[in-house]
């Protein structure tokens, strides 16, 4: 009796191992999103920052973790952190912009170029958050 209780014991903490191991180290890398597969939702970044200024709740319904392509002028480029490029893209508000985190790297993007990116939305932290954002030709 105390060794099937062993036994299955044994199991239960391998198989919740396993299952850890599944969700924190394979899934995230295999099962990612490929934004430049999906079509995007079309919007200028000011009409975006304005949506998500005049109702937030509305405009989550709408672009809420959905690719979402944008056409806007850049305000400024930088790297984050972790290295990865970030551009803002300029609306009518001084305050407020679409912040977006590119999957590659650009070094042509400069300060005033008017273009367009896809990306997933993320939600509005005083400006829009774009995540795996690519640029649109």
């Amino acid at each position: 009796m105390k060794q099937k209780i062993l036994i299955g014991a044994l199991i239960t903490v391998l198989v919740a191992i396993a299952a850890v191991w599944f969700f924190v180290f394979y899934a995230p890398t295999h099962f990612k999103r490929d934004v430049a597969d999906e079509k995007g939702i079309q919007i200028t970044a000011a009409a975006l920052v304005k949506a998500y200024q005049e109702n937030e709740s509305n405009a989550n319904a709408l672009y809420l973790d959905k690719p979402i392509e944008i056409k806007g002028e850049i305000g400024e480029v930088k790297a984050d952190q972790t290295g990865n490029t970030t551009l803002t893209l300029k609306s009518e508000d001084a305050f407020a912009s679409v912040f977006c985190t590119l999957k590659k790297a650009d070094p042509s993007l400069k300060a005033g170029q008017t273009i367009t990116v896809k990306g997933i939305c993320t939600g509005f932290l005083s400006d829009v958050v774009l995540k795996e954002a690519i640029i649109v030709p």
